[in-house]
């Protein structure tokens, strides 16, 4: 049995949980995935005269292009691999733990950006890269399932956002610090990389005094008494009394479950994998979180410096307008809570989905004629704009925490975990084909992405059950038949 949390709605214990999780880690791990992208050239340059003066070796502009590859994609692999054991860590050590670990790994990985420049080390660089590969992918495997798990069934999905949300404000904070008119300089660029560890202090802080999530502490360790002084902690003292628990029990009973408190264990990955009646949520919540990356968010981002380029802007204003995509890809994230509470998830990945591949077809047309018909430069930045809206209102923000709301708890952290290892092995398919790709290819680069979104749209239709306020039994009986499952009946 799963413990039912309070429905008293927003509380400033619940608030104040959110942001500092959020804060600590989240927004840390954003900041770090694009502090590194303006001050390249100059790190660059660094690499080869570190290389030239401890080792002796001039290094080609092929040897150099394969090094900055390595240290920019050795992130990608840390988070492949922490997504793997993140279901092992959170049942093992619980979400709080969890999250305090994600800090430690950040301010690990500061400290090496911090002094690769002192000491002239391209290898802590490169460890510094990976440390925070590392928490940044059990941040997206803990995160969501942690605060969708403290939270009431109403406030589910507002409270899992705030991960991704986090995420998408650390970005355009790294953009900030990063520009050469802020840290991004010759004598700065490793405090552009490494001030984010000032975020984590917040964890450090107040670790003490933020729960483990009740759910965790109720079902998975058996402890009432903690659940309880974890429950009071987000909702108030007096939000519940000491016969809570046992009122919940004797409900429990009345649905013909049992009375005795048994703490559920962590499903295996071999167990979840085989349970034929997980097999269609965890492809929806793998398809979602690696779909969102095979949507083509990062390839945009990439590719708009130049769209505003060729539209006449010089390189220093095209880097500001693309902070300015950052900027809106931010506004709109922010309204990602309320959406989260007031809007069904099929409705909002429907939308976004199949808006999100009729923008990419137009941007492909677009970017192929744009030497033929000159105003196609406006619908490029035009549909920029727009696929970024549209990616915020449900195939950016969905898909973290969706696998908390079709699974139950049992299984929830390996499927979490699965989810986010699919996430970033598409992520690294993307950051390492990309370029290729786009030599290859040209415009028609983006058609594979908009593709995707289409798969995703039938997806979506056909399998993805209405999980906004359900409970997740409920939930976990629609999808239990595979793809024979009726998700919209009684929807």
């Amino acid at each position: 049995m799963e413990l039912k949390l309070p429905d008293t709605g927003l509380t400033w214990g619940l608030c104040w949980f959110g942001l500092i999780v959020n804060i600590s880690v989240s927004v840390a791990c954003g900041f770090q995935a694009s502090s590194i992208n303006a001050p390249a050239k100059i790190i660059k340059a660094w690499i080869r005269a570190v290389v030239a003066d401890r080792y002796g070796v001039n290094l080609t502009e092929n040897s150099l292009t394969i090094l900055w590859s390595s240290v920019v994609s050795i992130v990608l692999l840390g988070g492949v691999i922490t997504s793997h054991f993140s279901s092992h860590i959170s049942t093992r050590y619980g979400r709080k733990k969890s999250f305090l670990f994600c800090a430690i790994l950040l301010t690990a990985g500061a400290c090496c950006f911090q002094f690769c420049r002192v000491a002239s080390s391209v290898e802590l660089l490169l460890l510094g890269r990976l440390l925070v590969g590392l928490a940044s992918g059990l941040t997206t495997s803990v995160i969501p399932m942690y605060l969708a798990e403290s939270s009431p069934i109403k406030l589910r999905g507002a409270m899992g956002v705030l991960c991704p949300l986090g995420l998408t404000a650390g970005v355009v904070v790294g953009q900030v610090a990063s520009l050469e008119q802020v840290l991004g300089t010759e004598a700065n660029w490793h405090y552009a990389l490494s001030c984010f560890a000032v975020l984590n202090m917040i964890c450090y802080a107040f670790y003490f005094w933020i729960p483990e999530s009740p759910k965790y502490l109720y079902s998975v360790k058996g402890d009432q008494v903690g659940s309880l002084r974890a429950i009071r902690k987000l909702f108030g003292r007096h939000s519940i009394g000491d016969d809570y628990i046992k009122l919940q029990m004797e409900c429990a009973n009345g649905a013909n479950y049992t009375t005795e408190l048994e703490p559920q264990t962590s499903r295996s990955l071999w167990s979840v994998l085989r349970d034929p009646t997980l097999r269609l949520p965890l492809i929806l919540v793998c398809a979602l979180q690696g779909g969102q990356q095979l949507s083509g968010i990062n390839a945009v981002f990439f590719y708009s410096v130049s769209i505003f380029e060729s539209v006449g802007f010089s390189s220093t204003a095209a880097k500001f307008a693309n902070l300015g995509v950052g900027c809106l890809n931010l506004l709109v994230s922010i309204f990602g809570p309320i959406l989260m509470a007031r809007c069904n998830r099929r409705l909002l990945c429907l939308l976004s989905c199949s808006a999100c591949s009729v923008i990419l077809f137009v941007l492909t047309m677009s970017i192929y004629f744009i030497d033929m018909v000159t105003w196609f430069s406006f619908v490029c930045i035009g549909t920029i704009l727009l696929y970024i809206i549209f990616f915020q209102l449900g195939l950016g923000p969905i898909p973290f925490f969706i696998g908390s709301e079709l699974f139950e708890l049992g299984p929830r952290p390996t499927a979490m975990a699965l989810g986010s290892l699919s996430s970033w092995g598409c992520n690294f398919i993307v950051g390492m084909a990309f370029p290729t790709l786009q030599g290859i290819w040209g415009a028609f680069v983006f058609l594979p992405f908009s593709i995707t979104c289409v798969l995703l749209t039938l997806l979506v239709k056909f399998y993805l059950p209405e999980t906004r306020g359900k409970e997740i039994s409920d939930v976990v009986k629609k999808v239990s038949h595979g793809f024979r499952s009726k998700v919209l009946r009684d929807e």
